[in-house]
């Protein structure tokens, strides 16, 4: 009979994305794999019912969360997570039922760290289960070390103390993941993802969308305390589609000469005040480098203004700028049009642009994006910094947004990121090959829940 691994993921794109890569991942490698989230979620996404992958199959089964899709209780954090736990045990739980009835039965868990709940519930149901730690192996090093009370973290009574934890280069205060930070004003966020730090043992594997050959002394650290096993990057693994729909841009890109494109993207969650954006717009026009740039619409439940652009601004620019609600990223950081990302450092961004070999500019905000922009600066090498994140409070003025565009694409630095960027471009693409790190890791990973 073939295995069946149920995955489970908070509603979110940052989290719904990099299981579904996972997923397809473990059904080229011949398993029956079910993804499920909550039904509001899953309706933004393409869905299809046992759909071939390689000698396996990948399905969606959705479950409903009790609210209806547009109610405004789930922009309240607390609740919503409180809800969703609830819920979705009883959901799950009937689910696992069902497949057992229809003689597929559930072989192994697997879910991210934001419902730290279903390692209780896999527990409960004897079915063996993981974790897909979806940041890198570096922010994950200091959960479990700020879990552990190992080393000290800011603090109220001393919040600009430098971290510094082993195998990892020292982190100032605002460079720690900022849940961690006692000025965080998302504290049930933090709280969220401990608890899957204490649930560490009901789990027999952290899988990570990472690879061994670009955190290695972390990755090898680490795995003294806990089953780390590294798949990524999952981004390599071709004909996943995204979740949300995107423009047009491809063509545009095509009329481009090499290398001399900005592409500008903030992700689906951060959004820059209004002011952010006219600075960026100002030091665009000044350049007048071309340059493709993501302009997502806040969801409506957020109540946020949608960002206007200065008057006369894309009359300006004319052909030399493209603005977008959404774009097929993987596709345009491998466009060879494409010379550099201005991004918030989020881990899928951050993992996408070195398996692409393109530079980032780097413009984090919060959350482990702090962190990810150090190592893209001072330790992969491939990012020019813009700002320190959120924290600083600060609107960055045209003239640092232009100098640091000018320094990525033309500046003295420019060839050696372009360079560093490169090398993790074919490191990644070797993790990923049969009998990379990453194939075997995931190999590894099948062998062991098929014997339990």
């Amino acid at each position: 009979m073939r295995s069946h691994v149920f995955l489970v993921s908070f509603p979110g794109h940052g989290h719904v994305n990099p299981l579904l890569r996972l997923g397809k991942r473990l059904a080229s490698k011949g398993l029956l794999v079910t993804l499920s989230t909550p039904k509001f979620f899953g309706k933004q996404m393409t869905k299809a019912d046992n759909t071939p992958v390689g000698d396996g199959f990948l399905r969606f089964e959705f479950f409903d969360d009790g609210w209806d899709d547009d109610d405004p209780r789930r922009t309240n954090h607390d609740q919503y997570m409180t809800q969703l736990e609830h819920v979705g045990k009883r959901e799950i739980t009937a689910m696992i039922s069902k497949y057992a009835e229809q003689n597929r039965p559930v072989s192994c868990f697997i879910n991210n760290p934001f419902i730290p709940w279903v390692s209780d519930l896999a527990q409960s149901l004897h079915i063996p289960s993981a974790m897909f730690w979806v940041q890198s192996c570096a922010c994950f090093a200091a959960y479990y070390h700020y879990n552990r009370g190992l080393v000290p973290f800011p603090s109220e009574s001393d919040p600009e103390i430098d971290v510094q934890l082993p195998a990892m280069p020292v982190l100032k205060h605002d460079e720690v993941p900022s849940f961690l930070h006692p000025s965080n004003p998302y504290a049930r966020l933090r709280t969220t993802i401990l608890d899957q730090f204490k649930k560490l043992r009901k789990t027999f594997c952290v899988l990570m969308d990472t690879f061994e050959e670009l955190e290695p002394e972390i990755i090898g650290y680490m795995s003294k305390f806990c089953p780390i096993k590294p798949v990524g990057p999952l981004f390599k693994h071709p004909d996943v589609p995204d979740i949300m729909k995107a423009d047009e841009c491809i063509e545009w890109l095509d009329s481009k000469p090499a290398s001399s494109v900005i592409y500008i993207s903030f992700g689906t969650v951060v959004y820059l005040e209004q002011e952010q954006v006219d600075e960026i717009a100002q030091a665009l026009l000044t350049t007048g480098i071309s340059f493709l740039w993501v302009m997502k619409p806040p969801s409506k439940d957020t109540g946020l203004p949608i960002h206007t652009l200065p008057d006369g601004f894309l009359e300006k620019v004319g052909e030399s700028g493209k603005i977008v609600q959404w774009s097929p990223q993987e596709k345009v950081l491998t466009h060879p049009s494409v010379s550099c990302f201005v991004s918030h450092c989020g881990w899928n961004s951050t993992i996408e642009s070195l398996s692409c070999g393109v530079p980032i500019v780097a413009f984090p905000q919060w959350g482990d994006q702090v962190t990810n922009a150090v190592y893209l600066v001072d330790v992969f090498k491939t990012g020019v910094r813009m700002c320190r994140g959120a924290a600083e409070n600060r609107i960055v003025p045209r003239e640092e947004v232009e100098k640091c565009l000018l320094k990525a694409i033309t500046g003295s630095i420019a060839p050696e990121l372009k360079s560093s960027a490169l090398k993790w471009k074919e490191a990644a693409m070797a993790a990923v090959a049969d009998g990379g790190s990453s194939d075997r890791n995931i190999q590894a990973f099948i062998d062991e829940f098929s014997r339990s």
